[in-house]
């Protein structure tokens, strides 16, 4: 059988981009997000128990939750300048949504960029998790495998999901400002050494985070520090409003949960049995897009707050098909799609085996 290009698959059809399509999922998202915290603030002043209290708000945990998880799958399409017709509102709903779940955008955008240019390509991108290859699995201590097998567990994704949305921007923000000083400082007392002050002014040099995804340039420091600013002073508005204690646990549950389940949804979809996992001279990025990335599933509500991500074959194909067009370029390409793989909620778990990379046969492999 022929390799396949992306010419054979017809997609230009649903290229087409719609603002009122995309104004209205932000309503029906962010409306019903403000409607469920006004009930939060009536719950929480009212005379109720604090045992009733507590039943009351954990359907609306559940729902804040998975809404949540929608505003994140709306900033991706806003990242791949998908959601809206033109650039500039995709940037602005971006940072938008961005600041919902206490994320930079543009920092976000960029770095997930660099993996949809390397999809299946194991030697470049390793993973949402960093995935090992076996030469250097194989060189770890017992100790060191132990850990590496723990932190890759399923259960991480709780606290990898707190550490992402809560801490991670927050955190990034503090080490850029700290590097900035420190490396500012050194280059004065050598410069006054020296007498050459020119170099003073090359500031891209050193605000580097380093996290990979943040303070890469100036957009993505604006980004971090406007999102940090505006984010943060709406945590304090909040505490005020309901109380800190309350606030700022309800809300990290509701982060915490939401990361979890896009951070698992983007670890399946690339990481399950048999998943294409090249090297880089043997990659081809149809092939990655198609055997490289998992479809799932699941119900027709899930897939609502996911946006339709669950079509992740055509979504890699081109990024630039809008999320709500990716159901029916799925459909109208299903027969292209018999290399694809095709996950089930129950397949869920058994796809955190697959944390090594084997270069010498080009899979993963599950860990022993």
């Amino acid at each position: 059988m022929n390799k396949l290009k992306r010419s054979d698959f017809l997609l230009k059809p649903f290229l087409k981009r719609n603002n009122y399509r995309a104004f209205y999922q932000l309503f029906t998202t962010i409306l019903p997000i403000i409607f469920l915290w006004l009930i939060v603030s009536k719950i929480i002043y009212s005379p109720l128990l604090q045992i009733s209290k507590g039943l009351l708000l954990i359907p609306i945990l559940f729902l804040l939750t998975l809404l949540s998880s929608r505003t994140f799958s709306l900033m991706h399409d806003c990242g791949h300048n998908s959601l809206f017709e033109k650039r500039s509102l995709n940037n602005l709903f971006g940072f938008f949504l961005g600041l919902l779940n206490g994320i930079p955008h543009k920092p976000w955008a960029n770095d997930h960029a660099f993996h949809h240019r390397n999809n299946g390509n194991w030697e470049i991108y390793k993973g949402p998790i960093d995935v090992l290859s076996l030469e250097d699995y194989e060189v770890l201590t017992k100790r060191e495998k132990l850990i590496y097998k723990i932190s890759r567990h399923w259960l991480m994704l709780f606290p990898g999901g707190f550490f992402y949305l809560v801490i991670k921007a927050r955190l990034g923000l503090i080490l850029i400002i700290f590097n900035f000083i420190q490396s500012l400082i050194i280059e004065i007392s050598n410069k006054i050494r020296t007498g050459n002050y020119s170099a003073l002014l090359n500031i891209e040099s050193r605000i580097k985070s380093p996290f990979s995804d943040y303070g890469d340039n100036f957009d993505e420091l604006f980004d971090l520090i406007a999102n940090n600013l505006i984010v943060i002073t709406g945590w304090i508005i909040m505490c005020k409003w309901l109380g800190a204690a309350f606030f700022l646990t309800f809300y990290s549950l509701i982060l915490t949960f939401s990361a979890a389940i896009f951070i698992c949804i983007f670890f399946i979809q690339h990481n399950y049995e048999n998943a294409y996992a090249s090297s880089t001279k043997n990659w081809d990025i149809v092939e990655g897009a198609i055997a490289g990335s998992s479809n799932l599933d699941i119900p027709d509500w899930l897939n609502w707050f996911l946006a339709d991500i669950s079509f992740h074959s055509i979504h890699h194909l081109s990024e630039r098909i809008p999320n709500y067009n990716l159901r029916a370029c799925h459909k109208a390409n299903i027969h292209l799609l018999h290399k694809a793989k095709f996950l089930k909620l129950r397949d869920f778990p058994n796809c955190f085996k697959y944390i090594i990379w084997d270069s010498k046969n080009e899979n993963l492999i599950p860990i022993n």
